[in-house]
């Protein structure tokens, strides 16, 4: 009698203590989590404060002297870490040269480079990434890739225009971030004398991005 009765005080001790573990593993976990958000949602303020000093403080900022004697800082979207996307980066195997349509005359030439690839919303999309021509021709280890878009914010709450998002080409494999938080405008977005790409109709999107930057005019 002792002896079961034992076994069942054993059972249940280690029945409450690896309850207890599984639910301090759970706490210790979301607290990581949420203090993995609000690393990255500090980041990306700081991102947007950096932008705001130079487009303030340069010599190559777009801002007129009139723009800047009422400038507070550009319109944002609140950070969001859904849309920081683990994107995978299917590469052309004969990348063409394409010409872009510009807000001027110029017709600048990139390097079709790949089709990015991503999940929003329980949902697949993809966008085309480029490399400038010029830009590889002066630095052929050009890591850099160019995703102009646009989506159905543009005109009403961001640059009608279209945005960009920039990436890098991955060292290994073929997972690449897309960070939709750190879509910028275009500098004719801020003062028209700018010629700036027009995405192309291949890399509109049919669904809303909440994330990023606004339009400029309306701040």
């Amino acid at each position: 009698m002792w002896r079961m009765f034992a076994t069942h005080i054993m059972k249940y001790i280690i029945t409450v203590l690896f309850t207890g573990f599984i639910f301090l593993s759970y706490l210790s976990f979301s607290q990581i989590s949420q203090d993995s958000i609000n690393t990255y949602i500090s980041s990306i303020e700081n991102h947007r404060k950096g932008k705001n000093i130079k487009l303030m403080y340069t010599e190559s900022t777009p801002l007129k002297p009139d723009q800047k004697k009422t400038f507070k800082g550009l319109n944002y979207f609140p950070a969001n870490i859904n849309y920081q996307l683990e994107a995978t980066l299917i590469i052309e195997e004969e990348p063409e040269i394409v010409k872009f349509r510009t807000s001027t005359e110029r017709s600048p030439e990139y390097i079709k480079y790949g089709k990015v690839i991503f999940t929003l919303n329980g949902k697949e999309y993809s966008l085309f990434a480029y490399q400038s021509k010029k830009l590889v021709e002066v630095k052929k280890e050009n890591n850099d890739l160019f995703v102009p878009f646009r989506d159905e914010t543009s005109k009403d709450e961001t640059y009608g225009g279209g945005r960009y998002v920039d990436c890098e080409i991955p060292k290994e494999g073929n997972k690449i971030i897309l960070d939709f938080n750190k879509a910028y405008n275009p500098y004719c977005a801020y003062n028209p004398t700018y010629s700036c790409v027009i995405p192309p109709e291949e890399n509109r999107l049919p669904i809303r991005i909440e994330a990023g930057e606004k339009i400029y005019e309306k701040h």
